[in-house]
């Protein structure tokens, strides 16, 4: 079972020390989430280097330190989910080298980028965002079809990992795209134009999505829990952008 953070945030508060890790063991925060970067400046205008720096240069050393070394019981090798793990990740690799198609994993990488920019970046909509899920399913199928990962995997192959990368990032677009989909409100920066009013404000709704979200991966489609937050002293507030 894998379970994904909901990925709408809030614009910073959460601490975290140095690893990114929260007062929560094993709960890591990044980009805007947590307060690391911001210091005095105003909320948000730290996003892309706080995003950058914790997205590509932190946090993949420290969640694997924490991984590695991190209080967990021993498993053997022999143990059957280590097993089954192990048959996954070959079966992948497997796959991946088999295809020998006629398109790059770059060429797959930018087409599935640009459908995130044109569909569930800053203004997103209702159809766009159906449309952007069916681009990306049929993009993903696309690639296991035509992908070209030269090489092989009896030695370091950076284009095999690149490959293993972008056949996730399939998956969590989707998710995204999703989760967008989900949350019909304007929430924080991110506007959907059915939730704005008519000089373009962004409208919360926090009768209806005032709640923690985690998103469970069950094998087909994913599944949305949530825990319902409970304001005892400060009262959510309407945010006015004039």
């Amino acid at each position: 079972m894998r379970i994904y953070p909901a990925v709408h945030y809030t614009m910073g508060g959460l601490w975290v020390d140095y690893d990114l890790q929260s007062t929560v063991p094993g709960l890591f925060v990044i980009g805007e989430a947590n307060f690391s970067d911001h210091g005095a400046n105003r909320l948000g205008a730290s996003a892309l280097m706080q995003g950058l720096a914790d997205g590509y240069f932190v946090l993949p050393n420290t969640i694997n330190d924490y991984l590695a070394d991190g209080p967990f019981p021993t498993m053997d090798v022999a143990h059957p989910a280590a097993v089954a793990a192990r048959a996954e990740v070959e079966d992948r690799v497997t796959r991946l080298l088999a295809v020998d198609g006629d398109r790059t994993v770059d060429s797959f990488h930018r087409e599935l980028g640009r459908i995130m920019w044109d569909h569930c970046g800053m203004e997103r909509t209702d159809e766009g965002l159906r449309k952007a899920i069916e681009q990306i399913r049929a993009l993903r199928e696309e690639f296991w079809r035509r992908v070209r990962v030269p090489g092989s995997d009896s030695s370091l192959n950076q284009a095999l990992e690149r490959a293993g990368r972008v056949a996730d990032f399939f998956e969590l677009a989707e998710l995204m795209c999703i989760d967008a989909l989900h949350r019909t409100e304007s929430c924080g920066g991110h506007f959907r134009a059915e939730s704005q009013t008519e000089d373009g404000e962004a409208l919360r709704d926090d009768e209806h999505f005032s709640y923690v979200a985690a998103w469970e991966w069950t094998g087909s489609e994913p599944v949305l829990h949530k825990e319902d937050l409970t304001f005892a002293y400060v009262k959510p507030s309407q945010r006015s952008y004039k």
